[in-house]
């Protein structure tokens, strides 16, 4: 009992001229699942109610560093708590020592006007000057305007 596979006369295996993409999909399935669960950790998942501003949005750089005032008056950096009076030092350790950087505050609707500028004075007086105040725009995408 001899049967032919490739369906030639002669009993050879005849080559296939087709393209599987069976591999190329069950990639791209791959690729989607790594994108879908990496997105959400690229932001900064801290819920502050920002004002709205109509101010032309910037460009942000690669790796900014965001100081966030919580409705509590509570501070953090990036995601990472941090006290009043370590404010300075854990900044240092963020920005590599380099008092150019840009840092983005985020500070929630229910900040009192006096309780941002003494952060912002605490900001100048470690070096600080390259300040962005974060506000979300007309949008509601949250934008980052110049100060200095």
């Amino acid at each position: 009992m001899a049967g032919n596979i490739g369906g030639s006369s002669r009993g050879a295996l005849e080559e296939t001229h087709e393209i599987n993409v069976t591999p190329f999909i069950d990639v791209m399935l791959v690729l989607l699942i790594i994108f879908m669960v990496a997105a959400p950790l690229a932001t900064v998942d801290l819920p502050v109610d920002l004002p709205a501003a109509s101010a032309a949005t910037h460009t942000k750089p690669d790796k900014p560093i965001y100081l966030t005032i919580q409705a509590d008056l509570a501070l953090a950096l990036g995601e990472t708590p941090v006290k009043r009076n370590d404010l300075i030092a854990s900044l240092d350790s963020l920005a590599g020592g380099d008092k150019d950087k840009r840092v983005f505050l985020r500070a929630d609707t229910a900040v009192p006007y006096g309780e941002m500028m003494a952060i912002l004075e605490r900001l100048r007086s470690g070096g600080y000057a390259k300040i962005s105040l974060v506000a979300l725009d007309a949008g509601g995408a949250a934008t980052g305007g110049a100060t200095k």
